[in-house]
């Protein structure tokens, strides 16, 4: 079946006859040209009576709104922290390899820098293809780049990276040599696998935040592995293992919790905590429960600031 376009004044009429109760209609149409209503209805889902598939009774526009103008908000912080570790990974990286092996493209991309696992062949010369693609086409563009190759002739890793995606950089680390993973890795203060397991998710979730996806209830098909911050939160178990905290966003904190220097861990965390206060002196439907339980937040999620994972493993 075909989906029609439907003006402004139709999209309310069809929240209406949902169940949603919209008291100013004016506010809701002005809202719903600035925001998109395909986007908003995103939303709706904590609001929908599975019995009956209409909004439950008493949920108001600027109920669902306000879930939306959180998630919004809930984005922008994780989107600042992705960034961060982002940056650290791409300058960790650089040092190290440029440390290594040389500073020049001629010297940090020979294959013989890179694993020598037979598996991994094709992959190790991908991803050298990829960052040589990124040079061919970024080195005019990019203001240090164009710099550095008309006044020496080369690019220097530190200078590469910048240009490389996120998610290059992850596929970067992955096709180290074990070694030099391990460098890495300790100075983020994690196992070489487990930084290998985390890059990925990171790098997923950077690209939802950057496209302003709904991202408070998104879950990955991976999950982490078990850390400290499962066993001291007391997050629940069942038969397959924490019910929390896994492939939810509140795996995303943990990795960002391992990953995060602690004053940006305290900051992330203060900043989401008033985030969700907001929310919940806005929800009058739902208790704010009900979005803690779709984040895969336990209740003590503040808590997670304060453990040291130095000190516990």
């Amino acid at each position: 079946m075909q989906k029609i376009f439907k003006t402004i004044q139709e999209q309310v009429e069809i929240l209406k006859f949902k169940g949603m109760t919209i008291p100013n209609e004016e506010y809701a149409e002005k809202i719903l040209l600035r925001e998109n209503y395909f986007f908003l209805s995103g939303y709706r889902h904590p609001f929908i009576d599975p019995t009956t598939g209409k909004f439950l009774p008493g949920t108001t526009f600027e109920e669902v709104y306000s879930l939306f103008l959180f998630d919004r908000s809930f984005r922008n912080i994780i989107f600042k922290n992705l960034l961060i570790v982002e940056n650290n990974l791409k300058s960790i990286i650089s040092y190290q390899l440029s440390k290594k092996y040389g500073y020049k493209e001629a010297d940090y991309l020979k294959p013989n820098n890179f694993t020598k696992d037979p598996v991994r062949v094709k992959q190790v010369n991908d991803v050298l293809r990829k960052m040589k693609r990124q040079i061919r086409v970024n080195a005019n563009q990019h203001t240090a780049t164009f710099h550095y190759r008309n006044n020496y002739g080369y690019i220097p890793l530190w200078i590469m990276v910048k240009v490389l995606s996120f998610g290059i950089v992850g596929e970067l680390y992955t096709i180290l040599k074990k070694e030099d993973q391990l460098t890495i890795a300790e100075i983020f203060g994690v196992e070489a696998e487990v930084l290998e397991d985390y890059l990925p998710i990171l790098a997923n979730y950077r690209n939802l935040c950057a496209h302003e996806e709904i991202v408070y209830e998104n879950r990955t098909q991976k999950e982490i592995p078990d850390t400290v911050y499962h066993a001291l939160l007391k997050i629940e178990k069942n038969e397959d293992g924490y019910t929390k905290g896994k492939n939810d966003i509140f795996a995303l904190i943990i990795i960002l919790r391992e990953l995060l220097g602690q004053d940006d861990v305290n900051n992330m965390m203060i900043e989401v905590d008033r985030a969700l206060e907001n929310l919940e002196y806005n929800l009058h439907t739902l208790p704010i429960q009900t979005i803690l339980d779709r984040m895969g937040f336990p209740k003590n999620y503040m808590e997670i600031k304060n453990i040291n994972k130095k000190v516990e493993k």
